[in-house]
């Protein structure tokens, strides 16, 4: 029978028995002495045994006595009718039955009630047992208005109502019940700190007193909630789901379809504080099996599944839902993955136009400057397309070799190796072809192309050797996508350089040959006006391009006044610090809304999680090779009820969970080891049972001790002789032996939870243990659950993972045990623990192999050095751009500013050695460096890439947007800015000395003398 909805009494003797026995361990009330019409009995003036503990308190001795006594003085005092008085009768078959009462009990004691047991976890359910036995009530008076609720028909809980009232009427003779209280804090009984954070074994590593009083869970469940009867009418439906709103771990009614208790906090949202019934979100999940063989016939089974499912909410849920005028968004573990596979392709159109884009721009500039009478013979069209050939030949012969040899290409390798290639070679391209029509025409086709050889090649062999050299070192960082990146981009630059000086030098004699014949670009077999080579002048004769003299008549004389030399120092210099500053700023991540598409139904998903969910992801600490014998310790340095030390894991991890906001931890863990240590206890009578056989016996309201249909269950004759597994003087210290716990621990993880026993461990910790070997005495691995906060940006999944991991390594460390946190998103961001250091080396390392490429080369430390700030000022100022713009850092951000030292290497080698190799003052070499080499870089470069970068603002997909329009528009304008002001600038103020004195002054000895 029951007395209350939580104190379960049983008896085993006759009623003659009982009323005359009067001793300690005994009540004075038992038997019933009629049913009301739902079938809950009413007590009658009997005795019987006095029930031991309740299995919710029995971590907290201290508390289950405090609440023990409550309901003994109600039941068992002497002194009963000082401070009870019933109100209201009611007759129930002849009888009359108590219907009401006023108990008359003191604040004191109510106070200190609560204090003891406020704090006492709910293992299963991560969170505290007076959310179940008290609705979650914030002090004492929320709890006693509880506890005295009469439960409505067909509802556990008091039959009969109770008033509790710190006063009696003066009138009356009677006076409150006073009892004294024990408080947890009693070291002699024994609290743990999760239960009890401030006892005294506590203080010295108590944290700091804020706490938010949020608090999350994560999803979890099936389809059938609260095992909602399809048959309930409206009304039915409200109540019930509000009757188990506060008990959903105690009645059988509200257990989920997995037969376990379900947090309500778990699968609503949108509601305020903790008031369920004003939630305006809800979540379904469907747990798949998975498999750790991602190829075998399991995981093919379970895609397959989710590809089924995603299929049929796009084509059906959705339309149906919305037709209701709601809200439905869903996702599968595979969604992100699928969705972007079809982001690869979304954007195949727009990056095919940006190619075509940069071909035809590269097929207009090299040739010479059009005219009416003779473009179709000078334009250079068909050598232009020919080049662009040998770049991509470079690339699909870099990705054939590392295919070749088992290394995968990625998204990233696809969409930006194109692009660094296609920027080298267009340099080199431009800068061959430009030198050779700078030869006078006098000399031999075979003299210009060696002359132009002479003079450009040196910087194209120092730029590629320094880029092959910077991506090859970075083949070594441990990020794969910076890995795999660099050694596909070292070859590609390489196999580019070497085709740029072997088959395009070719090319440029074919094409120079072709347009000397007079005949037609593009159809060579056509032969056109025969004038075209005599109008062509040679050095001194031909007039340079529009672009050369720009740079020479314009650009070089302005940048060699004095103020604008000190204004253009003063600007990069104050951007570069500034830039600093902003890279601070720079938040590691990569926001899963950018990289899919638009349209994708998961940013939906996305969206609704962020702004209904009061939750965080699951949070596992996962324990390998747990001694679980009576010899070893390791049992009192995981659990957190009476007995177990107080720097424990789970103790641990309840006062990590008081300061949320560094450690990202919302609640106490989840313990199956507490659980199972409760459920075997001698008080918990009604959890670990056997029968006379020995074999396991289920709680008195479980088949087959209790019929499966929905009448009240009494004594079984089935279930009669069950007893508890053990008594006290079966343990040693309350804990169980090697064997007995070796023998009990598949019992506890099969038991079913229920009213009678809630901490069964079926469905809340089947998989928390792994059972295989566990016969030797040690469990290799188990887990415990808990959540992390609600974690709504970038940043915050990147700092909870390195608060777990901190927070995991220093338990370990304390406990010699080894413990590591695990949660479904850390294999995403774990990356971002280590980014800064990752980009940072590797920019390092990058730029530290050009400077060693160009000092062994030029054998200039000046000349390196100069390419060496120039390189760093270009990426420190992207990386202030990404600041400003709000791009994060991760793999596709790393790789860009990896890239972008292979291409500021073109913006600042070419100009830096023609300024080496010029003659004359350094304002007259920075004018000759920039008439020859700098219309090359700006045409080659900047106008290529500027015109291709600009299409790609129309993409579809954000991350395109982000991490290729934007990121690749800075690159390019940060380079023109650097190689062709700030450099040029620099090389004027603080440059090298020319190489050329000593073979000028040679060459003017014999000059002199040969005069007559």
């Amino acid at each position: 029978m029951q007395v209350l909805f939580v104190i379960a009494v049983i008896a085993q003797t006759t009623n003659d028995e009982l009323r005359e026995r009067h001793s300690e361990g005994y009540c004075a009330m038992y038997d019933i002495c009629g049913n009301r019409s739902d079938g809950k009995v009413l007590n009658c003036p009997f005795g019987s045994p006095a029930m031991k503990a309740i299995p919710f308190l029995v971590g907290c001795p201290a508390c289950l006595r405090n609440f023990l006594n409550l309901f003994c003085e109600l039941s068992c005092s002497p002194n009963q009718s000082l401070f009870i008085n019933v109100t209201s009768v009611s007759k129930v078959k002849n009888n009359l039955t108590v219907d009401g009462i006023d108990f008359y009990i003191t604040d004191a004691f109510g106070e200190g009630l609560y204090e003891s047991c406020k704090d006492v976890k709910f293992g299963t359910m991560n969170t505290r047992a007076l959310e179940f036995i008290g609705s979650g009530a914030k002090n004492f008076k929320e709890w006693f208005a509880f506890i005295g609720r009469q439960a409505g028909p067909n509802l556990p809980g008091s039959p009969y109502a109770i008033q509790f009232q710190p006063t009696a009427p003066e009138s009356s003779g009677m006076k409150p019940m006073n009892v004294s209280t024990y408080s947890c804090g009693d070291v002699s009984l024994g609290c743990s700190c999760g239960d009890c954070p401030s006892s005294p074994i506590c203080a010295n590593t108590a944290p700091p007193s804020s706490q938010k009083g949020t608090t999350c869970s994560v999803r979890l469940g099936s389809l059938k909630y609260f095992k909602m009867d399809p048959s309930f009418d409206a009304d039915d439906r409200v109540e019930h789901v509000k009757y188990c709103f506060q008990h959903y771990t105690s009645a059988d009614s509200c257990m989920s379809a997995f037969k376990a208790p379900l947090d309500p906090s778990t699968v609503l949202g949108g509601f305020p504080g903790s008031n369920y019934t004003e939630a305006s979100a809800f979540i379904v999940t469907y747990p798949v099996n998975n498999a750790v063989d991602k190829e075998g016939i399991e995981t093919q089974k379970a895609v397959a599944w989710e590809k089924v499912f995603i299929q049929l909410a796009k084509d059906e849920l959705l339309p149906m839902v919305q037709s209701k005028n709601l809200t439905f968004s869903f996702s599968s573990e595979s969604s992100i993955e699928e969705e972007l596979k079809r982001e690869s392709t979304a954007d195949a159109i727009t990056i095919l136009i940006s190619y075509l884009v940069m071909f035809a721009y590269i097929s207009l500039t090299l040739g010479d400057t059009p005219r009416l009478s003779s473009f179709y013979i000078s334009s250079k069209v068909l050598l232009g397309l020919s080049g662009v050939l040998l770049v991509m030949l470079s690339v699909l012969g870099s990705v054939g070799f590392f295919s070749a040899i088992g290394v995968k290409s990625t998204l990233i390798i696809m969409e930006v190796i194109p692009f660094l290639v296609l920027a080298v070679g267009v340099d080199n391209m431009c800068i061959l072809v430009h030198a050779v029509k700078r030869q006078s025409l006098d000399v031999p086709l075979e003299g210009r192309i060696s002359n132009a050889l002479v003079e450009v090649g040196p910087s194209i062999t120092l730029a590629s050797l320094s880029e092959v050299l910077a991506f090859a070192v970075g083949s070594f960082i441990p990020m794969p996508a910076c890995r795999v990146f660099s050694m596909f981009a070292a070859l590609a630059v390489l196999l580019d350089f070497l085709l740029q000086v072997t088959a395009f030098v070719s090319l440029i004699v074919f094409d120079f040959l072709r347009a000397e014949g007079g005949r037609v670009d593009c159809f060579p077999c056509i032969k056109g006006s025969s004038t075209y080579a005599e109008s062509e002048k040679g050095i001194g004769g031909r007039k340079p391009g529009l672009l050369a003299r720009y740079m020479r008549e314009v650009h070089a004389p302005i940048l060699n006044l004095w103020g604008v030399k000190l204004i253009v120092i003063s600007a990069f210099v104050a951007f570069a610090l500034a830039s600093i500053a902003l890279s601070t700023r720079i938040e590691p991540g990569l926001e899963q809304k950018i990289v899919l598409p638009q349209d994708s139904y998961l940013q939906g998903y996305f969206n609704n999680v962020s702004e209904y969910l009061r939750i965080g992801p699951p949070l596992y600490f996962v324990v390998k090779n747990y001694n679980y014998s009576s010899e070893s310790i390791d049992t009192n340095q995981l659990c957190s009820i009476s007995q177990c030390n107080s720097d424990s894991l789970l103790n641990e991890i309840a006062r990590a969970s008081l300061t949320p906001e560094s450690s990202y931890i919302a609640k106490s863990a989840a313990s199956w080891l507490d659980d199972f240590l409760v459920w075997i206890s001698p008080e918990a009578f009604g959890c670990c049972r056997k029968f006379t056989n020995g074999s396991y016996c289920p709680p008195d309201d479980q088949p087959p001790c209790c019929s499966a249909n929905d009448s009240p269950c009494g004594l079984s004759e089935v279930c009669k002789d069950c007893t508890t597994c053990f008594r006290h003087a079966d343990l040693r210290n309350d804990r169980p032996s090697t064997a007995q716990f070796k023998e009990k621990l598949p019992w506890f993880l099969e038991a079913l939870p229920s009213a009678d026993c809630s901490k069964g461990g079926h469905g809340a910790y089947t998989s928390s243990v792994e059972l295989k070997g566990y016969e030797n005495g040690v469990i290799q691995a188990s887990s415990f659950r808990t959540y992390h906060t609600p974690l709504n940006k970038q940043i915050d999944y990147v700092n909870s993972l390195r608060a777990a991991r901190q927070f995991a390594s220093r338990v370990s460390d304390s406990l010699k045990m080894e413990i590591f946190p695990y949660s479904v998103f850390y294999m995403f961001f774990e990356q971002y623990l280590d980014i800064w250091k990752t980009a940072l080396i590797n920019l390092a390392i990058a730029i530290g192999a050009v400077f060693v490429v160009c000092l062994v080369i030029t054998c200039s430390l000046w000349s390196s050095a100069i390419i060496l700030v120039v390189l760093a000022m270009i990426v420190v100022d992207l990386m202030g751009v990404m600041a400003i713009l709000g791009i994060q850092l991760n793999a596709v951000s790393v790789v860009n500013l990896v890239m972008s030292v292979g291409i500021a290497v073109e913006f600042c080698v070419h100009i830096t050695h023609a300024f080496s190799v010029s003659s004359g003052s350094k304002d007259d070499r920075v004018k000759e460096a920039l008439g020859t080499m700098g219309a090359s870089v700006f045409s080659g470069i900047t106008l290529t890439k500027l015109v291709g970068v600009l299409v790609l603002c129309f993409s579809r997909t954000e991350i395109f947007v982000v991490y290729y329009f934007q990121m690749y528009l800075a690159l390019v304008l940060l380079g023109f800015l650097h190689g062709l002001v700030f450099l040029p600038v620099v090389l004027s103020m603080f440059g090298p000395p020319s190489r050329c004195v000593q073979i000028e002054k040679q060459e003017e000895r014999p000059s002199v003398s040969s005069q007559p």
